[in-house]
């Protein structure tokens, strides 16, 4: 084979790279960016100077480089939702002496008439498809799967993998966190990908339910119960779950008397429905929640230690937004992209002050927070790029900053007030989503608002 002189070699790999049919990037071993073809940056509407060095999740939405560096495995004629459209792209790993030290990406990209019909065409068929795995899903309650839970940081890959080494097994997992750190998805996904799967994921929130009926909907009831019982009676929530998992959402509200019917659950393997003399077995996994310090409940006489040592075999713990920065940004385009979808609407970016804000910000309600204020603001907002001034108004980037002077105490308290009121502002007034906002007990925000004299 002739080799080819360098000036002609130069030359077609400037008439590859530069194909407007074709847009072009390249990553490091780490993933980070090397190249940006002229096409591709016109496409991103970026420059290569300001993609360059910066990792490619901060440069390209829903890319797959960084992963296929770790993994060294080519990925070809791969579908990619890129700034409202749907791409070809193939991704393949570069080796020297045994190593990747880097990947290659090609999306094809025509503007054409043709290609606007079949990208209408795929985006039909892939919300076809989505809607049947949804009802799949749904039939037997399933809402999320491992793919849902979002983020490339450290804390967000460990425990995607501690998920997926105890999800085959029978063990009771208890799950912590703040509220709004996404407890619920954590337990979909235990049971989506354990043997149980294709039985019913059944849950219900402790907290939610008044104490004199919480009885009745986990162990259900016989007919003549009780005044208003249902004739015929009805199964409750561990006879539903029957083969499946019960997900216990904010167990630490849970009244004593209730713990120890499920302590007795747990350790016979039946229930007794209200208003009966029968039980019944029942076969469930049980995975609990909280944001609640369950150990201080237990020294305060609140929680049974004999129940927390049930539910607490596996536990996981998933940090709050602000200990997990790093996912903040993939996690705003991530919500910006599902929001427009569903709502059919081409927003396809963020501007990056609007990001720098968001990495400031401490998101005291966490991802549920974040996700709110993206679904309010693609409503609000007729632009396809996201600026400071398309936020809500109601959305404030005010920590509390301040410096405040006094003692500690002092220093403190005036924080947890402001922590109080910027939370009830944000809830309208409602005092059970402020408490859940901040990651508090009901019972606790009450006292504490008495304490600060907030109405």
């Amino acid at each position: 084979m002739l080799a080819l002189d360098i000036p002609y070699r130069d030359k077609i790999i400037e008439a590859i790279v530069e194909n407007p049919n074709y847009c072009i990037v390249a990553v490091d071993a780490e993933g980070y960016v090397t190249f940006l073809s002229k096409t591709y940056c016109e496409f991103l509407e970026t420059t290569l100077e300001e993609s360059l060095g910066k990792h490619v999740t901060e440069v390209i939405e829903n890319t797959r480089m960084h992963i296929v560096v770790k993994t060294g495995k080519e990925e070809i004629a791969d579908l990619q939702y890129i700034r409202g459209n749907y791409m070809i792209a193939s991704r393949i790993p570069v080796w020297v002496e045994g190593k990747v030290i880097g990947a290659v990406g090609f999306v094809l990209y025509r503007d054409t008439k043709e290609w606007q019909e079949m990208n209408s065409h795929i985006r039909a068929l892939l919300q076809q498809l989505e809607h049947f795995r949804k009802q799949l899903r749904v039939k037997h309650g399933i809402t999320y799967t491992i793919h849902d839970i979002v983020g490339n940081s450290r804390e967000i890959q460990l425990l995607k993998e501690k998920i997926k080494k105890i999800a085959p097994s029978d063990v009771s997992v208890l799950i912590r966190g703040e509220s709004g750190t996404g407890k619920e998805l954590f337990a979909h996904s235990i049971h989506h990908l354990s043997d149980r799967s294709n039985k019913p994921f059944v849950s219900i929130n402790c907290a939610s339910i008044p104490e004199h009926l919480l009885e009745s909907e986990l162990f259900g009831y016989e007919e003549g119960a009780f005044t208003g019982a249902k004739k015929g009676g009805k199964p409750g929530k561990f006879q539903l779950a029957h083969g499946g998992t019960l997900f216990l959402d904010e167990i630490g509200d849970m009244p004593l008397s209730a713990q120890v019917k499920i302590l007795r659950v747990l350790q016979e393997g039946e229930v007794q429905p209200v208003g009966s003399t029968e039980t019944q077995k029942v076969d469930v996994r049980i995975i609990a929640a909280t944001n609640q310090p369950l150990e201080k409940l237990i020294e305060e006489n609140k929680f049974r230690k004999d129940l927390f040592y049930r539910i607490n075999v596996v536990q996981l713990t998933v940090p709050p937004l602000r200990e997990r920065r790093k996912d903040i940004r993939i996690l705003a385009k991530y919500f910006l992209h599902k929001v427009s979808v569903r709502v059919g609407k081409r927003v396809v970016d963020l501007d990056e002050e609007v990001i720098e804000k968001f990495l400031q910000y401490s998101w005291p309600g966490n991802i549920r927070e974040l996700e709110n204020l993206i679904e309010a603001t693609v409503h609000l907002t007729n632009k396809e790029r996201i600026g400071l001034k398309d936020l809500p108004d109601y959305f404030s980037f005010d920590d509390g900053e301040e410096e405040y002077s006094g003692t500690l105490k002092e220093v403190v308290e005036k924080a947890e007030k402001q922590a109080i009121l910027q939370a009830l502002r944000k809830t309208n007034g409602d005092k059970l989503e402020a408490a859940k906002l901040l990651g508090i007990g009901k019972s606790s925000f009450y006292e504490k608002m008495k304490k600060y004299e907030v109405e």
